[in-house]
């Protein structure tokens, strides 16, 4: 007979989310943690009345003791992950060689990300159940979907949070080397093995089409443009002049070296872009006719959201200032801690301070292939606004 499988209980008094269906168990949610020969493996969880809410893997080493695999009794095997990614393949657009295949509990595979760049697959894992399975995972990959390569890109800090180390490796053991690849129609310079998180923003691939439509033969500014996405899309669309600013040095060059490869004509500077809205000597400048804001996360946690809003709010009101009446805003955050009616509300503040009408041409949100679970808001953190400012 097998033995039972260990189970968390929640404290009498928790008013715990994963009663209302959220994925994510704390430690302090918990009449008592289980011993850390637990970690990794599949436990149960069940409300103060000892009713099961789910099996799930466990790691007290993490502030999320538990995250939920499934409702039902489940075993973390080769069966459930192969499953698992099977069914996260399956909702993906079939046509397309630049998707998210993988997107944590959002496809039941806590912590683990799946980027698809052409023949290459780029692997995010980050829970010590799934990092224990990590070979396996790859693996899988390699069987269903016959990629030229894996790259595990085990070195987000948020591993640390899981007492997971850092590191990077190849299936094949051969370095990846940087190379041109096609995405919508442009050349971008990857380098999948070293740049910024899997290689490139796939989650705004849509935002870039999007926003391409307002450009023609206007004056476009694309604010923290990375590798330049959103200003080769508005110089292609016809757009009379395009810069793009960026604080890194490293994504600048990147960007100047796609505008060349493509051969668009857009202009990019290495600039703080609240310095470059705040320097006085922009004053008399003509203003813009678009302008993209699309920052870093501003809130990395829930306690830096106050001095995001600020900032947030002095982004868009320094825009919106500086775009012609009847300017079109292109403004995005990508802080899961930010939730639409804070982005609301520090646009209608920015709106006010600039005394501007602002009206709203589109709502923006994540793509399909990054899909949000309705009970993990979490889940969701791209969000944004195309507004017209007059």
């Amino acid at each position: 007979m097998s033995s039972p499988v260990p189970s968390l209980k929640l404290k009498a008094n928790a008013k715990s989310r994963v009663l209302a269906g959220h994925p994510w168990v704390f430690a302090n949610e918990v009449d008592a943690l289980l011993s850390a020969e637990n970690d990794g493996t599949v436990v149960e969880c069940r409300d103060r009345a000892g009713r099961f809410l789910g099996s799930g893997i466990y790691n007290s080493k993490s502030q999320i003791i538990w995250r939920r695999l499934s409702a039902q009794r489940v075993t973390l095997d080769e069966a459930y992950i192969r499953a698992a990614l099977t069914r996260a393949i399956t909702r993906r657009d079939p046509t397309s060689r630049h998707r998210r295949l993988v997107w944590s509990e959002s496809d039941d595979l806590p912590g683990v990300v799946v980027d698809q760049f052409g023949d290459t697959l780029v692997l995010q894992v980050q829970s010590l159940a799934m990092d224990q399975r990590g070979d396996l995972i790859v693996e899988l990959l390699a069987e269903l979907l016959s990629p030229a390569e894996i790259i595990v890109r085990n070195d987000a800090h948020i591993r640390k949070l899981e007492g997971l180390p850092l590191g990077v490796h190849t299936r094949s053991g051969q370095a990846w080397v940087p190379r041109w690849e096609t995405i919508d129609g442009f050349d971008y310079w990857l380098d999948l093995q070293s740049g910024q998180k899997t290689g490139f923003y796939l989650d705004q691939r849509e935002q870039h089409a999007i926003l391409a439509k307002h450009c023609e033969g206007k004056r476009v500014l694309d604010a923290f443009c990375n590798q330049g996405p959103f200003a080769l899309h508005a110089a292609r669309a016809g757009a009379k002049e395009v810069l793009g600013l960026d604080s890194a040095a490293d994504a600048i060059d990147q960007a100047k070296k796609n505008a060349e490869r493509n051969g668009v004509n857009a202009t990019f500077a290495v600039a703080n872009v609240f310095d470059w809205f705040n320097d006085p000597a922009r004053h008399g400048e003509p203003l813009w006719d678009v302008i993209v804001l699309d920052p870093p996360p501003f809130a990395k946690s829930k306690s830096a959201l106050e001095g995001a809003l600020r900032g947030y709010k002095e982004i868009n009101l320094r825009a919106m200032q500086s775009l012609v009446s009847g300017g079109i805003l292109a403004t995005y955050t990508c802080s899961h801690h930010m939730q639409d009616a804070e982005l609301r509300s520090v646009l209608a503040d920015a709106a006010t301070d600039a005394k501007r009408k602002v009206r709203v041409v589109e709502f923006c949100h994540q793509p399909a292939d990054h899909p949000v679970l309705v009970t993990m808001p979490e889940s969701e953190y791209l969000r944004g606004y195309i507004v017209r400012v007059e």
